[in-house]
């Protein structure tokens, strides 16, 4: 290990690269919002926190792929207990508060997904897509339902939800997973059925044949959406099913706009109109006996 890079690994064992505060606002979707019950509030946002942390930790160009997979290792052992690492401690706590602390492994899940990131593995099909996302996203949804004590009825739905934003993420961030780290969540097989190729990614706009891989994507995205409908019905906390509804009318909204927009221009984002209709959904859905 370089010194650069054993000064940056501390820098890892002490806290995370930028401040938490920044990553949360910069989100897609509501990190631990006004909607989720006060108390569960800062379990959420420790979860937040760490995983955050070890998913940057997993992007640095920076750091070599040596160095990377041993700081995830001493995270998993962070959060087994055995290392010291802030993140970690004020995750234990603040589920030890809420009374739930076995809540934990559904952080130690995420690891699978950053180790495979770091590896660069590529999605052969959507199959290899959605076994990513099993570890890269189903396991926060997982996560809140445990943390509100729901039954397992609405974990379907919400492994769906949670498996369809990871991909609209990565349909937004396409040409910059591409270009800074050499990714592609696309699958492989669409890719090539259509005619296009990863090197596509780099262009400064969408070719027809990358336009087609896309919009197979986002139909097959659309079905976990249609899946996930039922998720706010599902869900017994008033409070978690309106945030949920928040999420799933965002979803809604900028797998339609990636559809109409080209991401490889430009990342496509939600607009404040679909912001607020997505809150005032939120609301009614809150208001719901």
């Amino acid at each position: 290990m370089q010194k650069s890079e054993a000064r940056q690994a501390a820098a890892w064992v002490r806290g995370a690269r930028r401040p938490a505060s920044a990553a949360r606002q910069a989100e897609n979707f509501p990190v631990a919002s006004f909607l989720l019950p006060r108390h569960l509030r800062p379990s959420v946002l420790a979860f937040y926190d760490v995983v955050r942390a070890a998913d940057d930790m997993a992007d640095d160009p920076a750091l070599s792929r040596e160095t990377k997979h041993a700081r995830l290792n001493q995270i998993e052992g962070a959060l087994a207990g055995t290392e010291a690492w802030p993140p970690a401690t004020a995750l234990c706590l603040a589920l030890d508060q809420a009374g739930h602390p076995p809540a934990m492994r559904h952080a130690t899940d995420m690891l699978v997904a950053f180790r495979a990131d770091v590896e660069g593995q590529a999605c052969r099909d959507w199959n290899d897509l959605q076994t990513y996302c099993r570890h890269s996203a189903v396991p926060v949804g997982r996560f809140l339902l445990e943390l509100h004590g729901e039954p397992d009825a609405p974990h379907a739905a919400s492994d769906a939800l949670c498996s369809a934003l990871q991909v609209l993420n990565h349909l937004q961030d396409l040409r910059t997973d591409w270009m800074d780290l050499g990714r592609v969540y696309l699958p492989l097989d669409w890719i090539e059925a259509e005619g296009a190729s990863p090197d596509d990614l780099g262009r400064s706009q969408l070719t027809p044949p990358l336009r087609r891989a896309i919009d197979r994507t986002l139909d097959a995205t659309d079905e976990d959406l249609a899946r996930a409908a039922a998720l706010p019905r599902l869900i017994r906390s008033r409070r978690l099913a309106a945030e949920a509804t928040v999420i799933l009318s965002l979803a809604r909204h900028l797998s339609a706009r990636l559809r109409r927009e080209d991401p490889v221009a430009g990342r496509v984002s939600a607009t404040r109109g679909a912001l607020l209709r997505a809150g005032t959904a939120g609301l009614s859905r809150l208001a719901t006996p």
